[in-house]
């Protein structure tokens, strides 16, 4: 599946990411860091009502959460933004997030 683009003027990563969504295989870069590059990317996502980019930017910011051991926060994050879609459930995207969502006990 391809996603939308973001609006014009606006990107959905921060810079030294290079649009990469997973942070764990980032070398050198702090959690803080991550955390602040992830939470841009969902508000950037929820101002342009892009669901699939905000499903995106909640994954990597509840796998995040879930190394620093916050699990009932990436749930609660994840949870509500996974329930919204209807179909597509068998796109990469949904069934990692439902993976998630199983691990962090949902």
């Amino acid at each position: 599946m391809t996603l939308p683009p973001l609006r014009h003027g606006e990107t959905g990563h921060c810079s030294g990411f290079e649009g990469q969504w997973n942070y764990p295989q980032r070398s050198g870069t702090r959690p803080a860091a991550a955390e602040r590059c992830f939470q841009q990317a969902l508000a950037v996502a929820r101002r342009q009502q892009a669901r699939w980019w905000e499903l995106r930017a909640a994954m990597s910011l509840a796998r995040l959460w879930q190394q620093q051991g916050k699990r009932a926060a990436a749930y609660a994050l994840l949870a509500p933004i996974y329930g919204w879609f209807t179909e597509g459930f068998d796109t990469t995207d949904l069934q990692d997030a439902k993976a998630l969502l199983e691990e962090l006990g949902g």
